[in-house]
Formats: structure tokens, C-alpha cells, sequence
């Protein structure tokens, strides 16, 4: 028998339980974890986490570990991910059970909200302060937009993705679109904004930028915004991202230019108080990538610069 035919009986049989018929439809579009959806579908834990285990099995879901959280959602990869969405677009959506499940589910992310907005409202102060010294936001994401030109359809990653905001802004343009960062009450900003933009297409986990937790050349398009000053060794998360990026793909980095605000280290924890571009040139080089544009967008105080990087079609990973 083929290997397609065996792995659709077996998310065939895996999904023909109500209760994870139950969970399929409550992962569709959502991360959850072990305890919400125990706290949905009223079933005890050990219950709950054995049908978690067969969908997983399945390949219907997917399932990732975040500190002492387990997050599971519907999986990302064919053929599980087709299988996975049939099965839930079968299920009869004026169900009593599933109508339930659904205002519970809705309960469950709106707690979240009010717990991301807390953190976020602590911390807007220092942040928006520190927007007023550069460009707007807004004409960054347009410059990132244009420097990705007919990029579409493919995985996109973004490293230190912080509130979500690039994956809300680029993500449309992807099949997939990721994120990760070490901050796991950023990820919890980042959830509920991406659940509140609906983007289905999106996740986010807790991961190191110099541990990717993916396979050479996972990705069509990378993004590291605003990430850079924060980290020790700037040069390795550019050789992290570049092996991850698949040949013909695009690295974009958005950084500040070099300045002398000594403040930032201190209340904003910024380790490089911004990079010149030969800097940044030469990581890119020396990860095999080749850096194809360079943008500077002068604010009040700080320059922002935006580097457009690529491995070349025909380059093998072992190149870099």
C-alpha cells in the first residue's frame, strides 16, 4: 500500500473520536495547551493528553514545548495538514457540542488578551519613547515590503518576532509564516495579536536565534527586525538565519545605524549601539549570503538601515 494511502487511514482512524474531532476543530486556527483544552472539552488531563498523542501520531496535529507548556495546533505539513482541514471543514458547525466547545475556546483567548495587554501596558511607556527618536514604523514595514518585491507563497520565518508585528504585516504574502523568540510574554502578545489579525497561516514558539529549531533551508524568506543590538553575538544569529534559508530566499535585517545614545544600553538593554553597513556586509559574506540592497531611513535622532541579503539559487548549503 502507498505511503499516501497509509497515512490518510491512519488520520482516518485517528480522527474518528468525537472528543478529537473535538480537539481538531479547537486547533484549527488556534495554539493551545494541554490544560485549555482541558478546561474546554471537561475531560481529565491524562484523558485529554492520550488523544492529543494519537492526532499527533497522525500527523492531524502538531505538537511543540514551551517551558513548562505544551502548545498543540493543526499541522503545518502535507499531507497531515490537508487531511487535518477536511476533517474539520466535515464537521457540522451548528453541533451543540462544537458551538460549546467554540465560546469556550473564545473565553480562553480573550483571558489571554487581557493578560498581554497587561504586560504590554507596563512596558508601552519605554517603548514608545523610543519610537519617537526614528522613522515610523509604518514607513519601515513598507520599505521591508518592497525590498521582499514577488516573494509569495512560500515559509517565512522571523527571528525575535517580539509582539508579531512583521508576521502581521508580511504574512498574507506566505504560505507559512513563523516566529520565535526567547520571551515567553512576548509569545503570549504575539498569540493574541495574530488570533485577533485571524492569520491562520502563523505561528510562534519559544526558540533560541542561535538554535534555530528548524532544518537547513526551511525557509524562503527571513526577517531579523530590530533584534540585532540585543544580541552578544550578532555575526552567529546572521550565519543561524542564513542556514536556514532556502537557495534563492531572502534575508532582511532591520537594525539602527551606528549612534551614540548610551542610554539605550541601560534602559533598553541594546548590547551594539547600531552596526555600519561593512559590518553587517561582511557576516552576510561570510555566511554565504550576498547582501543586494542597502536602505537608510534617517528619523529625529536615529537612522534606521535595512539590508537585503539572498543565497544564491545555486549555491550549495554546504557553501557557507
Amino acid at each position: 500500500m502507498a505511503d499516501t494511502m497509509k497515512s490518510l487511514l491512519a488520520a482516518l482512524r485517528a480522527a474518528a473520536d468525537p472528543t478529537r474531532l473535538r480537539l481538531l476543530a479547537l486547533c484549527d486556527g488556534s495554539e493551545l495547551t494541554v490544560s485549555e483544552l482541558v478546561g474546554i472539552v471537561g475531560q481529565s488531563q491524562p484523558r485529554v493528553s492520550r488523544h492529543l498523542r494519537i492526532l499527533v501520531d497522525a500527523g492531524l496535529l502538531e505538537r511543540f514545548q514551551e517551558g513548562a507548556f505544551v502548545f498543540h495546533r493543526l499541522a503545518g505539513a502535507d499531507p497531515g495538514a490537508a487531511a487535518a482541514r477536511r476533517l474539520v471543514a466535515m464537521a457540522p458547525r451548528n453541533d451543540e457540542t462544537l458551538t460549546a466547545d467554540a465560546d469556550r475556546l473564545a473565553a480562553v483567548k480573550a483571558h489571554r488578551a487581557r493578560i498581554a495587554s497587561a504586560y504590554f501596558s507596563r512596558n508601552a511607556g519605554q517603548w514608545d519613547r523610543l519610537r519617537t527618536l526614528y522613522v515610523d514604523e509604518r514607513h519601515i514595514e513598507s520599505v521591508v515590503g518592497d525590498l521582499l518585491g514577488g516573494v509569495t507563497g512560500g515559509d517565512l520565518l522571523d527571528i525575535g518576532t517580539g509582539t508579531g508585528r512583521m508576521l502581521e504585516v508580511l504574512a498574507p504574502r506566505f504560505r507559512r509564516a513563523h516566529g520565535i523568540d526567547l520571551s515567553r510574554e512576548m509569545l503570549a502578545v504575539a498569540r493574541s495579536n495574530l488570533e485577533r489579525a485571524q492569520l491562520d497561516n502563523c505561528s510562534v514558539r519559544h526558540a533560541d536565534m542561535y538554535r534555530l529549531p528548524f532544518g537547513e533551508a526551511s525557509f524562503d524568506a527571513v526577517t531579523i527586525h530590530q533584534v540585532l543590538h540585543f544580541a552578544e553575538n550578532p555575526g552567529s544569529v546572521i550565519t543561524e538565519a542564513a542556514r536556514v534559508l532556502r537557495p534563492g530566499g531572502t534575508l532582511l535585517v532591520v537594525d539602527f545605524a551606528p549612534h551614540d545614545l548610551e542610554n539605550l544600553r541601560s534602559e533598553h538593554a541594546h548590547r551594539r549601539l547600531g552596526f555600519d553597513v561593512s559590518e553587517v556586509d561582511a557576516w552576510c559574506g561570510s555566511s554565504g549570503l550576498q547582501v543586494e540592497d542597502v536602505v537608510h531611513l534617517p528619523g529625529k535622532t536615529l537612522t534606521v538601515t535595512v539590508w537585503k541579503a539572498s543565497r544564491p539559487a545555486a549555491q550549495s548549503r554546504s557553501a557557507a
